[in-house]
């Protein structure tokens, strides 16, 4: 029963943040089903793993669900396949409500992009290392206070995690920025310092340099702070725990957007965890159509 309550915390949670979405892309829609039915739909796939085919035998099984989402009658698999094609990216980010934060944490990880066998990929092909360079990188921001994703960046890896730092943070407030020596650089301070108007905490490599004054501050270091860029890992980690960590599709687009939906799934469930206190103003639309 305590689990059933959560799930529709969540769908109302996910009606909540879908109404950003425009209800249909065109005047000549057939109206039958809408953009916020198949986000939604889409959102508790990666959330439960299922396939389309999967997703819809879990919509003939819950009538409660179909009436949450007011479903006029039980959508096609190939339906919400065209649509996850034609989803842009983009529109998806207005998904993600939060962006700002006192302390920001950045750190980037990757996704496998096959399902081989570990016996297959280690023991009858061993010898064959293509299997290890192509994989997506996914570049995160999260809250530490509630960890919930901010801003991410998705690329095809292997790709240096530093590239992506300030495209991750560009449209984020905070009063601290934590990375790890990954992402030491001056132009990385001076853009937290500069554009964010915060306060950056990254450790210093050997071979880094150590002067600052242009920045017109006397840059410090302390431990406390810089210990809370563990939470991004922990958020990483649950991420591949719950919603798996192998994309299942073929090409870029689709995998891109696969992950998407897995962060917006985690980030609705950290709202379900925290009792909808996570996204700011979520009360007054829980209930709107």
């Amino acid at each position: 029963m305590k689990s059933h309550c959560k799930f529709i915390k969540f769908v109302e949670m996910a009606k909540g943040i879908a109404n950003k979405l425009p209800r249909y892309n065109s005047k000549f829609s057939n109206r039958i089903f809408d953009n916020r039915q198949k986000v939604i739909l889409l959102v508790i796939k990666q959330k439960y793993k299922l396939t389309y085919r999967g997703l819809i035998d879990f919509l003939y099984l819950s009538n409660e669900l179909c009436g949450l989402l007011k479903l006029k009658r039980m959508p096609h698999h190939t339906t919400l396949v065209k649509f996850a094609k034609r989803l842009s990216p983009s529109l998806l980010n207005k998904l993600i409500v939060e962006k700002e934060a006192e302390i920001i944490a950045v750190d980037a990880s990757g996704f496998q992009t096959n399902n081989m066998s570990y016996y297959y990929a280690n023991a009858w092909n061993g010898q064959d290392k293509r299997k290890h360079r192509r994989y997506l990188k996914l570049s995160m921001a999260i809250d530490t206070n509630n960890q919930s994703v901010l801003a991410y960046k998705i690329r095809l890896g292997p790709r240096n995690d530093n590239i992506d730092f300030k495209s991750v943070l560009k449209n984020l407030s905070a009063k601290f920025v934590v990375a790890d020596k990954g992402y030491d650089s001056r132009a990385n301070r001076y853009f937290v310092l500069r554009k964010m108007k915060a306060y950056p905490h990254i450790p210093k490599r050997m071979c880094s340099r150590t002067t600052y004054e242009k920045a017109g501050v006397k840059l410090k270091f302390d431990e406390e702070i810089y210990h809370q860029r563990s939470k991004v890992e922990t958020a990483f980690s649950v991420i591949k725990r719950k919603y798996r960590s192998i994309v299942l599709s073929k090409s870029f687009d689709t995998q891109k957007k696969e992950v998407i939906f897995r962060i917006i799934a985690y980030n609705l469930d950290r709202g379900v965890i925290l009792g909808g206190l996570l996204i700011r103003g979520i009360q007054q639309s829980l209930f709107t159509s």
